[in-house]
């Protein structure tokens, strides 16, 4: 039996602002999590590639909003930041979806 990876105590150290956007960053960050791990069995940021979070983005935010979109790219680079990785192709991508 394998427990499952607790996204709160891995975005802790980096989570900012008021309570309500650490809120809503959680949030988002554990939806993105269980849809990633649904459909590629992955289910912690460690092992998630560019590939994923493209995925992601592509597939189950295409019917969504610009607005939430664009929160949930803030989450997304709020994870890299935890991961401590400056992937400029990353920022790059997510800068240019709309």
């Amino acid at each position: 039996m394998t427990k499952t990876f607790d996204m709160e105590l891995f975005l802790s150290g980096v989570l900012t602002g008021s309570k309500l956007t650490q809120q809503r960053h959680l949030r988002q960050a554990k939806i993105m999590q269980a849809a990633i791990q649904l459909r590629w069995q992955r289910d912690n940021p460690w092992v998630w590639q560019l590939k994923h979070l493209r995925w992601f983005f592509a597939h189950y935010l295409k019917n969504r909003s610009y607005s939430t979109r664009y929160y949930y790219r803030l989450t997304t680079l709020i994870i890299y930041k935890r991961l401590g990785k400056n992937d400029q192709m990353l920022i790059d991508w997510l800068n240019t979806k709309k």
